[in-house]
């Protein structure tokens, strides 16, 4: 089979450079475009250069339309606006739309999922391999633990993050929550201040700090009567969510359209 053609969106920023560095040293995928928001200092920039690699030819635009003819899908870890847009045009082709934005809206989520009818969308908040099985370990632990274990999570990024709490920890909460048969929405705590009051049985708290170039730490914590069980994870480049990002296009290549996630790409929906 011939390679994969992607393209890159948010090929200016830290995460673009990344993926594009990733494509160029991986096996069965090629880039066919990178795009950035219109104005963008990156706009007819080679993109191998940007990213610190050798010119490849392939100059930065501003249109993602013009470039899906000759393209197999879309690695996207942009802004809830643009992946919503995106996932319009990327249902046209039918084509596949990795995406790895954060901080969705209710609007958001429902453009990407009325995509998936006819596009195949992997959406996860985190890509990474490592933080997919700690949300599988997550469900198991919380499914077996009884209620007298108390669940926190806590998470720590850069100080250039602009979304709290990050999206991997609410994905963490979520599989926390399923694995105690609630909705996390109900049960989410997301900060506390002053005279709270006991903790409500049930709650998941959240926690966030930001600073320095952090990449990402995340620990979910079962605090019970004497014990404490702490799973964490924690990410030392952003290499290993562009991994994860390729593993899942070439996972969905071929798919028939719908909304999947990095636990059907690694097998763990059942787990």
């Amino acid at each position: 089979m011939s390679d994969m053609r992607l393209i890159v969106a948010g090929a200016g920023g830290r995460m673009g450079h990344t993926l594009i560095q990733a494509i160029a040293a991986s096996q069965g995928v090629a880039l066919a475009g990178a795009i950035e928001a219109p104005g963008a200092a990156a706009i007819g920039r080679d993109s191998g250069e940007l990213a610190g690699l050798s010119k490849n030819g392939i100059a930065v635009t501003a249109a993602l339309e013009p470039l899906l003819a000759a393209a197999d899908g879309l690695i996207d870890f942009t802004t809830p606006k643009a992946s919503a847009a995106f996932a319009g045009l990327m249902a046209k082709q039918g084509l596949v739309h990795v995406i790895g934005t954060t901080g969705l809206a209710a609007d958001e989520e429902a453009a990407i999922a009325a995509a998936g009818r006819r596009a195949i969308v992997i959406k996860s908040g985190n890509m990474s391999l490592g933080v997919n099985l700690l949300a599988a370990l997550v469900k198991r632990v919380a499914r077996t633990l009884d209620a007298e274990f108390d669940i926190e999570i806590l998470e720590m990024h850069h100080n250039r993050k602009i979304d709290a709490p990050s999206g991997t920890a609410l994905m963490l909460g979520e599989a926390a929550a399923h694995g105690r048969g609630l909705h996390l929405a109900s049960h989410r705590v997301m900060n506390r201040e002053g005279v709270t009051g006991p903790r409500r049985a049930g709650d998941i708290g959240f926690a966030s700090l930001r600073g320095g170039t952090v990449v990402g730490d995340h620990s979910v914590i079962f605090a019970g009567p004497a014990e404490r069980i702490e799973l964490v994870h924690k990410a030392e480049d952003r290499m290993i969510f562009a991994r994860g990002a390729l593993k899942a296009a070439l996972w969905g290549r071929g798919r028939a359209p719908g909304v999947y996630s990095m636990a059907d790409v690694l097998g763990l929906t059942d787990f």
